[in-house]
């Protein structure tokens, strides 16, 4: 029960539990501001969804409007900030993001200095002051949050691989999510899945076998294509779907599938 709102409890969406238990975790990147995506995609029977701050479209404001859409679709929200700054993770979690995703960590001091950021004493140096999500999930909140708030450095440079187990280590953190794009670049490959390409494969063997020595979660952006293998490969939190790429070529498929049915004539005309 909400003791504020007198509301029954919702099922609790945090992620690190689940993956605790050896569950894949699912979910949807969101690049677009507004809550109308993240309610859409939200409804849709994923596990999380993320709101990009860091690559996406969105401020603060848009940001916390798309966490209470999340909120409503009862799906989890996890937020990607723009840089490893206290004050940045704190106004998300504030806002009521029950994950955090950091760019760029390339060290254990990085790692540590994002766990302080999102857990509360004695696991952090967070700031008090939960006041939209206490709202939500009321004065409970407090006591629960560092064992329900999800802590996921990513891992995108050869810095960051060299420093891997020493990262995965860190008291605190509850997954490494794999950048493939700005990983591939630091390793000189195309931004991408370079899977069956020897440093690309190395790479992932390693932040894996670090999280399962560690017993903390990986985690990697992906999509439908790819998402298969990466379960086969072990990782539990993973991407298969952004809203700007789901737009789009669901949009080009159906103008496609009408265009097909256009008389010659009419074709022609459309192309005049």
């Amino acid at each position: 029960m909400n003791a504020q709102t007198k509301e029954p409890a919702r099922p609790d969406r945090s992620l690190p539990a689940r993956w605790k238990a050896g569950e894949v975790t699912l979910g949807a990147w969101c690049m677009m501001p507004g809550a109308l995506g993240v309610e859409i995609v939200g409804g849709q029977g994923f596990d999380w969804v993320v709101i990009d701050m860091q690559h996406g479209c969105m401020g603060y404001d848009d940001a916390l409007a798309m966490i209470r859409a999340a909120d409503l679709a009862g799906v989890c929200p996890v937020v990607r900030v723009t840089v490893n700054e206290p004050g940045l993770i704190g106004r998300a979690l504030d806002a009521g993001a029950m994950g955090i995703i950091i760019p760029m960590v390339n060290s254990p001091a990085e790692a540590s200095r994002a766990v302080d950021a999102c857990l509360y004493p004695p696991l952090g140096r967070r700031s008090l002051g939960p006041v939209r999500v206490a709202t939500r999930d009321g004065p409970e909140y407090i006591g629960t949050a560092n064992g329900r708030i999800a802590v996921i450095p990513m891992i995108e440079t050869e810095d960051a691989l060299a420093n891997v187990d020493e990262i995965a280590a860190t008291p605190g953190v509850s997954a490494l999510f794999i950048g493939p794009f700005d990983l591939s670049l630091s390793l000189g490959l195309p931004p991408g899945d370079n899977d069956g390409i020897p440093a690309f494969d190395d790479a992932l063997r390693r932040v894996l076998s670090a999280c399962k020595r560690c017993g903390v979660a990986a985690a990697v952006l992906s999509n439908a294509h790819v998402a298969p293998l990466r379960i086969e490969q072990g990782f539990q939190m993973i991407s298969v779907t952004m809203d700007t790429v789901a737009l789009g070529s669901a949009s080009k498929a159906t103008l496609a599938a009408v265009q097909q049915t256009l008389p010659p004539s009419a074709g022609n005309a459309a192309d005049d």
